[in-house]
């Protein structure tokens, strides 16, 4: 439940559309839900604008069934991250209502779409196409967040003509999240050609002195353009959600 659903519901029990003992449950399980395989914080979208997102990784499908089941009861938007594919195939089984997005890794139900909540376009950048599985993940959590997100993909060092193609593009933006692995150099390139905010996010994409990123990610800190914030490796989700702090509406 985010700030918006928690007016409607109290807007809702003033109009009488709803009455006090259903108001009470809700609000009794803000705080947390245990569910004996996980604590589900119900309470994070009302204090960081962003519900609770379930990490896949080293979960049983049978956790995440129960996770999901409980998730399913509201009226939220859910997002899995990393789940591979065989435990997506399981999820969309068990939960037709949700879309698995192969390639970005995740599951979704987005019942309360919204895109009006940034003050303007936040840009992902991919270095290479290699790079794309963290730039979806960090597009959909754009999305559950009510931001308005496009993609500049393959647009790396070693043709950098075709980012000067998008010089315009580039400029326009109200923050950047640049996504790279080997050298982990685009970043420092696209700081220089703008005066918004730049996420950079490093990949684990390389060979073998890329140390599955950490190259990438040595080089974003040390960088000399200013302006540059640095999540950690294939951290998709993390850029998202600081790209939509900084970039949410006011009141």
């Amino acid at each position: 439940m985010d700030l918006n659903e928690f007016k409607e519901m109290l807007a809702a029990f003033r109009r009488g559309e709803r009455d006090l003992d259903e108001i009470m449950d809700l609000l009794g399980n803000l705080p947390y839900q245990d569910l004996g395989v996980a604590c589900l914080d119900t309470h994070r979208g009302l204090r960081s604008g962003l519900g609770e997102v379930v990490f896949a990784l080293d979960k049983s499908p049978a956790e995440l069934e129960v996770i999901l089941t409980a998730l399913a009861e509201g009226e939220d938007n859910v997002l899995v991250t990393r789940l591979d594919p065989d435990k997506g195939a399981f999820l969309r089984g068990k939960f037709p209502a949700f879309e698995y997005h192969e390639a970005g890794r995740y599951l979704v139900r987005l019942v309360r779409p919204r895109n009006d909540q940034g003050r303007g376009e936040v840009l992902i950048v991919t270095a290479g196409t290699s790079d794309l599985r963290v730039a979806y993940e960090a597009e959909i959590t754009l999305k559950m967040m009510g931001q308005p997100v496009s993609l500049l993909a393959d647009v790396g060092v070693a043709g950098i003509h075709r980012l000067l193609a998008h010089r315009e593009r580039l400029q326009a933006a109200e923050v950047l999240i640049v996504i790279a692995g080997m050298e982990g150099a685009l970043p420092s390139v696209v700081a220089g050609l703008v005066d918004r905010p730049v996420i950079a996010v490093p990949t684990s994409t390389g060979y073998g002195t890329a140390f599955g990123g950490v190259t990438a990610l040595l080089g974003m800190l040390n960088s000399c353009a200013a302006g540059i914030g640095v999540v950690n490796i294939d951290n998709g989700f993390g850029a998202g959600c600081l790209a939509g702090q900084i970039n949410r509406k006011r009141a």
